[in-house]
């Protein structure tokens, strides 16, 4: 939260503080550096030049750097990793967090790419997959390079403590979702296994969001990309599940409301957005398939609309006496989180 000098003053016209200690705070507050990330033309510049950076050395590498070997992608790599943190460590020297922790998530970024070229001078390389095909296709391979990832992105971010380092782990938890099926069912796996792994990953990878969310609930949005890695990972393979049981489709309806119930409870937009198409998709699905011409389906549907616009008005009316009913059954660490955000 931004606080302005029409805010200080406001609490100085009430009586809170005095004019001086008005005029003083802004100063301090001005003074301070801005390191908490926020939607201004500073931090965008921030995260337009990091991510630049960071798709040149992933998404956007070609086969170029394939020339100079195995020991010179290794060494290069290296090279850039160093510079990624020098500069983590110059920016951190000056108060400035947001840059420092899209170096640092350079750095890391850079990891991949000295496994890969490790591996080809060492000739452990399997078969002729270039780097740039990292990001692109699923690969039993690339394992190895993913579990040196995220044990380098575990390290830097046990010591640099930056939010956005998440980010790198949570990538590279998705990627090793799909590329676990491959080693499990063969170079080609079934859609069915395939969505089954990177449904139930994506339920841990929730589970490791919720449970750092308590852990820092003082401190930085850590699990930010946890949660949205975790469930496009879940509700991907969820949404990839065949049945032909309307039952099951029913059940799959169910589950993207609690998403969006959830997303509410933790103000989680990413839980609400996904919950919404889902439940959209269900919805299509019963104008189309199962009331398919039937003159009395939009009716019904408008009514639930106007039912759950209700429901509304009654949540906003009772929603002080709700919550503190639920928050009194609740652990001590999952109130403090939900205080902590405000609800």
């Amino acid at each position: 939260m931004k606080i302005s000098q029409s805010q200080l003053n406001n609490a100085a016209a009430k009586g809170i503080i005095t004019h001086k200690q008005a005029t003083e705070l802004f100063d301090f507050f001005g003074a301070q550096p801005d390191s908490s990330p926020s939607f201004d033309f500073t931090h965008l510049l921030y995260y337009i030049g990091g991510l630049i950076a960071i798709g040149a050395m992933s998404l956007f590498m070609n086969l170029g750097w394939e020339a100079f070997g195995g020991w010179g992608v290794f060494f290069i790599s290296l090279l850039y990793s160093s510079v990624g943190l020098a500069l983590t460590n110059r920016f951190q020297s000056k108060g400035l967090a947001v840059p420092a922790g899209i170096c640092a998530t350079f750095a890391v970024v850079l990891v991949p790419m000295a496994i890969y070229g490790l591996q080809q001078a060492l000739g452990w390389w399997p078969d002729d997959t270039a780097y740039n095909e990292y990001h692109r296709q699923i690969k039993w391979h690339w394992v190895y390079m993913e579990l040196g990832t995220l044990a380098a992105a575990l390290i830097i971010a046990k010591i640099y403590k930056y939010p956005f380092l998440i980010m790198p782990i949570a990538v590279t938890l998705w990627y090793m979702t799909m590329d676990m099926a491959v080693m499990i069912t063969g170079e080609r796996p079934e859609m069915e296994v395939r969505s089954m792994v990177s449904m139930y990953t994506g339920l841990l990878m929730i589970g490791l969001a919720f449970w750092v969310d308590i852990r820092s609930r003082v401190s930085a949005d850590y699990p930010f990309w946890l949660y949205i890695f975790g469930v496009i990972a879940f509700w991907g393979g969820m949404t990839s599940q065949d049945s032909d049981s309307e039952l099951s489709k029913f059940i799959y309806f169910s589950i993207n409301l609690l998403m969006m119930g959830v997303g509410v409870l933790l103000i989680r937009r990413v839980f609400v957005v996904f919950g919404a198409i889902g439940s959209a998709f269900y919805l299509g699905h019963l104008a189309h398939t199962v009331f398919k011409d039937s003159w009395l389906f939009p009716i019904a549907l408008s009514a639930i609309g106007l039912g759950v616009v209700y429901l509304g008005v009654l949540w906003q009316k009772h929603e002080s006496a709700i919550i503190t009913k639920v928050q009194g059954i609740l652990p001590k660490e999952l109130r403090e989180l939900l205080d902590s955000m405000g609800r």
